[in-house]
């Protein structure tokens, strides 16, 4: 697995920009399936490019939100063919105190 400091190497140094993902109404929704979804992820960010950070969920809407470093916004944080979940949006931020 690769780290957020390896990642930046990879592409040309300094730290990539952060991003938050959305994803919409996750079917079969549990925090045990959220979890796995977000094992999968960094088992394979290596092989995307990306460094997937922490994860939050909303039990009551099905909503699940992951900070997630990423070479660019065109670059998508959870490619469709690969294992877990994939966003519905994705907005780069800054983080704060």
């Amino acid at each position: 697995m690769l780290g957020s400091g390896a990642l930046a190497a990879q592409h040309g140094g300094g730290e990539l920009p952060l991003y938050m993902d959305v994803h919409q109404r996750v079917e079969g929704f549990t925090a045990q399936a959220v979890a796995e979804a977000h094992q999968r992820d960094r088992e394979v960010q290596g092989k995307y490019g990306v460094s997937y950070q922490r994860y939050w969920f909303d039990e009551g809407t099905g909503r699940v939100f992951c900070r997630v470093e990423v070479p660019s916004q065109e670059t998508p944080s959870r490619p469709r063919k690969a294992p877990g979940l994939v966003a519905d949006d994705i907005t780069q931020v800054r983080e704060g105190a």
